[in-house]
Formats: C-alpha cells, sequence, structure tokens
C-alpha cells in the first residue's frame, strides 16, 4: 500500500493543515460527518511497527513502551490520501501510556486525535504545526528556559528591595511554563522582549496570527498584544466628555482593573485558565503549581507565609493535570475549605500584580527607544522619519488616537480607548475551525466559521467566551450598541521591534496585517481601493476585502488619507523610532 512505513518518495501532508483533536476513550464516536475507514501505522522510536484498523467511527488503542521518547506515526485513510496522500507527524512524549488514535475528516480538514493517560493534550503540538513552525518554538522555548534560569539565578541572592523582589517574582512567573496545565507554555510564549514583548514566533505571526495554548490544538481568537506599557493604562472608566470608555487591558478592556486597581494585573489573571491559552480549570491550580516552585521562599518572604499555607486534597496534582474548562457542575475543581479557597484568591491576586509589576519595570516599558532620545536631546530624526513625524501629527491623523504626549502625559502612542478601524477577517485563523468537540470535548468556537469578533461591545453584553478576569460594570452595558465591533486603540512603541529584518510581525487585533507598510497602507487607502475578489491577487495592494465588522466603523480619521506611497513609507520609518533600546536604561 502507498506510503507504509519505511517506503521512500512519500508525500507528506502539511501538518498545518491538521486543525484538532477529535474523541478520546476509545467508546466515544469520533464527532464526524464521515464515516472513517483508516489504517494507522505507528512506528516507535525503537524502530518497532505496529498497526491498527479503524471502521465507521471506532477506537483502537494502541500501547507502546512507556519508555519511548518520539513516536512516529502516519494516517491512511481513503478521504485523507485522496486530499492530501500519507501524512506523517513526529511527536515527543516522556512516557506514552495506552494512546488512544482516532481518524476523522471534517470538510476538507483532517482531524486527528492522539492522547496519552499522562498528559491530556500535550503532545499535540505537531498535529497543527508546521515544521517551520515547530523550530521557531523550540528556539522560543529554549531562549525561555535561557532566561528564567537567569532569573532563577538571582534567588541566591535576592534583591534587599521590595519593589526589586516583587519585580523578580513577577519574572520569575511570567517565563514559568509550570503554571500551565500541560507544563509546557509560560506567559512569555506570546511575548517576548526581542518582538516588544509579543508574538515571538514568525511563521505562526504570517499564518495563523493567533497563537496556540499548552493543549497545542487549541487556538485563541486574536494574535496577542504586547505588554509592555501595559500597566500605564488607566482602569477602565467612562468619560462623559468624550462619550468613550477609556482604559483596562485586552483588545476588548475586559481587564477593566477596578478590582485590583491595575488592569495589567487583572490582565494577567486571564491565560492561566483561559482553556485556549495556559489552559487550568481552577486558579488554584496556578496557586499549587506555584508553590512547588523555587521562588515559592522570595514571595513568602514579600507576601507572608500564609499565601501557600492552603490545605491541598489529595487529587489535586491529577485535577490540574487535566485541561480546563472545568465541568458546568463544578466551576472550582480542586476543592477546597473555604477559608483556603479565599487564601488562594488573595495569593492569585498577589501573583497577579508582581506579573504587572515587573511588565511596568524598566525592564520591558522602558522608554529607551531614538524617539525618547530625540525628546532628551540626545540624538535627532532622519529626514525621511521626521517627514513621517510630520504626517504622524498631521496629514495622516494618526496622532488623534495613538497620542505622542502632552501636558502632564507620557508619549505612549495610545489614547486608551477603542475604534473599529475596519479590519477584515483574518481567514488564516485557526480559531474558526474549532467548532466541534476537541478530544476532551471542548468547543471554543460554537459560532464557527460565521463567528464575528464584537470587541468591547461583546464584552459588555455577554462577556468572553474564553476568559473573564473582570467583571463587566452593568451600568456599562448601555454602552454596548456604541462599542460593538471596536477594539483597544494599542500603543505603537516597538510597532516595528524585530529580532531580524525579515522577520514577520502581526498587526490587528485578529493579527489579519504582517507588516507594518501593510496596515499604514490600509489606512491610507481603506475607502478607496475596490473590494477585493475571491483569491484576488492584488489584496492588500490594489484591492481590500470587506471589514470583519462596519459596526461602528471608523469613517472620519482613517480610509481615505491621499498619502502618496513615499509619504506611507515615511509614516512607517517615524514608526520605527519607537523600538526601544535605541539608548541604554
Amino acid at each position: 500500500m502507498r506510503g507504509q512505513p519505511g517506503q521512500s518518495g512519500r508525500k507528506l501532508a502539511s501538518v498545518g493543515t491538521l486543525r484538532r483533536a477529535s474523541s478520546i476513550l476509545g467508546s466515544e464516536r469520533p464527532a464526524s460527518d464521515h464515516s472513517v475507514d483508516a489504517s494507522i501505522w505507528v512506528r516507535w522510536s525503537n524502530g518497532r511497527h505496529l498497526a491498527a484498523r479503524l471502521r465507521g467511527g471506532g477506537g483502537a488503542a494502541i500501547s507502546g513502551p512507556k519508555d519511548a521518547a518520539t513516536l512516529n506515526w502516519m494516517v491512511l485513510c481513503t478521504p485523507c490520501r485522496r486530499r492530501f496522500g500519507a501524512m506523517e507527524v513526529r511527536m515527543t512524549r516522556s512516557r506514552w501510556i495506552n494512546a488512544l488514535m482516532t481518524v476523522v475528516v471534517l470538510g476538507p480538514v483532517a482531524v486527528v486525535a492522539t492522547l496519552g493517560a499522562d498528559a491530556l493534550g500535550a503532545g499535540e503540538t505537531s498535529l497543527t504545526l508546521s515544521p517551520k513552525a515547530l523550530e521557531e518554538i523550540a528556539q522560543v522555548e529554549a531562549e525561555i528556559d535561557r532566561i528564567e534560569a537567569q532569573a532563577l539565578e538571582r534567588l541566591g541572592a535576592p534583591p534587599d528591595n521590595q519593589v526589586q523582589q516583587i519585580e523578580l517574582l513577577g519574572k520569575l512567573m511570567l517565563y514559568d511554563k509550570h503554571l500551565s496545565v500541560n507544563r509546557n507554555e509560560a506567559c512569555a510564549f506570546c511575548h517576548m522582549p526581542e518582538t516588544g514583548f509579543t508574538g515571538p514566533v514568525s511563521e505562526l505571526n504570517r499564518t495563523t496570527g493567533a497563537y496556540p495554548g499548552s493543549v497545542r490544538t487549541r487556538y485563541s481568537d486574536r494574535k496577542p498584544q504586547t505588554h509592555a506599557y501595559a500597566p500605564l493604562s488607566p482602569v477602565l472608566h467612562y468619560n462623559p466628555g468624550q462619550g468613550d470608555l477609556v482604559g483596562g487591558n485586552f483588545w476588548d478592556m475586559r481587564a477593566t482593573g477596578r478590582r485590583l486597581g491595575n488592569p495589567a494585573a487583572e490582565q494577567a489573571q486571564g491565560p492561566p485558565t483561559n482553556p485556549v491559552e495556559m489552559g487550568l480549570a481552577d486558579i488554584a491550580c496556578a496557586v499549587y503549581r506555584a508553590s512547588q516552585r523555587p521562588y515559592r521562599a522570595l514571595f513568602e518572604r514579600v507576601w507572608g507565609p500564609q499565601a501557600f499555607a492552603v490545605a491541598w486534597p489529595n487529587d489535586v496534582e491529577q485535577v490540574c493535570a487535566r485541561p480546563g474548562p472545568p465541568s458546568a457542575g463544578d466551576l472550582t475543581p480542586v476543592h477546597l475549605s473555604e477559608l483556603d479557597r479565599g487564601r488562594v484568591g488573595a495569593t492569585f491576586d498577589q501573583m497577579a500584580q508582581a506579573i504587572a509589576m515587573y511588565e511596568a519595570s524598566a525592564e520591558v516599558t522602558a522608554f529607551t527607544s531614538k524617539f525618547d532620545a530625540v525628546l532628551a536631546n540626545k540624538a535627532q530624526l532622519t529626514p525621511q522619519e521626521q517627514a513621517g513625524y510630520d504626517l504622524f501629527r498631521g496629514k495622516a491623523r494618526c496622532n488623534e488616537c495613538h497620542r505622542d504626549g502632552g501636558p502632564g502625559e507620557d508619549p505612549l502612542f495610545t489614547d486608551f480607548t477603542a475604534s473599529n478601524i475596519g479590519t477584515p477577517a483574518n481567514p488564516r485563523l485557526p480559531y474558526y475551525a474549532e467548532n466541534r468537540p476537541d478530544a476532551l470535548g471542548y468547543v471554543a468556537n460554537p459560532a464557527g466559521p460565521s463567528f464575528v469578533d464584537g470587541g468591547v461591545g461583546s464584552f459588555l453584553t455577554k462577556g468572553h467566551l474564553l476568559s473573564q478576569p473582570s467583571v463587566a460594570d452593568s451600568r456599562w452595558v448601555k454602552f454596548a450598541p456604541d462599542n460593538q465591533a471596536r477594539f483597544q486603540v494599542p500603543t505603537l512603541r516597538n510597532v516595528d521591534k524585530r529580532p531580524y529584518p525579515a522577520f514577520v510581525k502581526a498587526y490587528g487585533h485578529n493579527g489579519y496585517f504582517t507588516s507594518l507598510k501593510a496596515i499604514v497602507h490600509f489606512y491610507n487607502t481603506r475607502d478607496v481601493l475596490p473590494r477585493c475578489q475571491p483569491n484576488d491577487p492584488g489584496e492588500g495592494t490594489t484591492c481590500w476585502p470587506a471589514p470583519e465588522s462596519t459596526d461602528n466603523m471608523n469613517t472620519k480619521k482613517m480610509g481615505r488619507l491621499g498619502l502618496s506611497d513615499a509619504e506611507e513609507d515615511a509614516l512607517v520609518s517615524f514608526m520605527q523610532t519607537l523600538t526601544d533600546g535605541f539608548m541604554p536604561r
């Protein structure tokens, strides 16, 4: 049979086409509109081959050596072969126990499930990520480990200043992958310094826009924002003079800061229990994991010995190893006394405050760009940069939202309001395909391909489906219609920071734009160029797709700016002066 293990010249399908897992525990039928007739070939790292066959939605349990470190597997099925040929994926695990593999086909997308009982979802990386993306991810993970190791060394002689102690704690937690369900994803995975503390994987920025979570087949609905300068956002509030909501964190402002007095701290509380990000089922799991980490003693030194004085239940390891969300009937699956639940909540708040304090530190929120040097009379803009700055403040109207400061203001290049700039939907988002139960029965996106991101308006009326760190003020519901499809105006600081010139950055709430020039061109020509036809080769240059939503679309400050190509380039040149690192801290 073509494509059997060991045969050369196989046609390999792009693993980027594999979207998500489906069905575990062999008694379940795959969530499919098609019957399944598939052969599965398994090759363990010792070269031994196993085979199993699935028919009509049945499952087959395949056991292998418990010490196998690497598993290569191939799926061959009649509809799969017609679309993709043979598919081969490499997966790494510390242990593989009674792996269950089922195959389904959902329209044009091949879906493969493979789960080990010891780490549900942890080994699924290769199912959705291309080899290039996997290579970059490995590099990012190695850099995260390196930064964490350096920070851990400082625990040997920690700072004697409490502010610096809290900053160190925040950094250690930000780079700690053990705070995710599968101990494989730190907060920093989506926020690395070399890209201005936003998405550090060029291939993901170019393709998916959004990033995979600890369960690697689950993706978010939006691209990662930078957390640099985020702590300088005010607590979300309504300004009646402006007629606008101002402040908060997240694209939809849902980290309001009203409970902790700090939007960045409340933002830090979102990802740990977001099922498509770090994936823990209970905030108690984050506290429990932190209690086992080398920084526990410093944490107790700062916040007190009661921080982790919790009577953990005997099943806490098992509960915290299963990806969230929790079941509707048991929203806090780590079962604690009322006193311990309160203690866990307080400690979780302190963890978040430490992360926010590190994000506010000079190491992250640095003010060391060329623009800052110009303000300090330590540098001068080039003629092109100056021309771009003049356009920024004038004809291009950028400064009306991305404010460069005023009396008593830092030049943060945002006004902390929200706007709908008419960004097209990003069809590359895997989130559109997450509308069926995954291997754990979780559906991230019930709306499927019809999903339209409602931004701030949806937060005010319905909350956020994936994570809700702050409660929406019920008095603001009346503002929802005027905020539908609006997203927070991002800071432009570090907007072009990248580790090398060819590195791709994503822009817009959904990552639709993949270059700074492209989004500038969009601001300039959105309402001038015609709508694109399907698969139009001129998309992004001579035409634009329709907006994801026209609700509250900004038509006064953008869309028809009348800029020349050279003026667009000058704007890009100026914004490149906002990259930190030009001068020392």
